[in-house]
């Protein structure tokens, strides 16, 4: 498995950044390849889950996210299954009237693309994709 790590502060605080996630049909707005959010359904737990569809270096990739860790204000961690397999895990820190926000993504490649593209394009473009994720939040948030 594959891991990024990334931070951003947004000049918000955490009740608007977290109130974000609190509906995924924005995330399109955000996620830079994210295609559509359809299905949503909300979790008791807190969360949700939803189907997605997804495009990494020009082929179309489809699955559901559930999410398995609710925290307000402080957690998300959100499963991914199907042609994707991953984990995101989002943590929002109050930093005087900002927000700190942490993003571990844990992936593995999808098989599809082996022998199409070489591991290290890849991993760079999936690096490069959750660098924009956190600038699209931020830039989403503070407008």
């Amino acid at each position: 498995m594959v891991t990024i790590d990334k931070d951003i502060t947004i000049d918000v605080p955490p009740e608007r950044v977290f109130g974000f996630f609190e509906d995924p049909k924005h995330f399109p707005e955000i996620f830079p390849s994210l295609i559509e959010v359809t299905d949503v359904e909300k979790l008791t737990t807190g969360g949700y889950r939803y189907h997605w569809v997804y495009s990494l270096a020009g082929f179309k990739f489809e699955g559901e996210t559930e999410t398995t860790e609710f925290v307000p204000k402080k957690t998300i961690v959100d499963r991914t299954k199907g042609e994707i397999e991953s984990t995101f895990e989002w943590k929002f820190f109050a930093e005087n009237g900002h927000t700190k926000v942490e993003l571990e993504i844990g992936y593995e490649l999808p098989k599809k693309l082996f022998g199409r593209f070489a591991e290290p394009f890849l991993l760079k473009l999936n690096e490069r994709e959750a660098e924009m994720l956190l600038w699209n939040l931020k830039d989403r948030l503070e407008f």
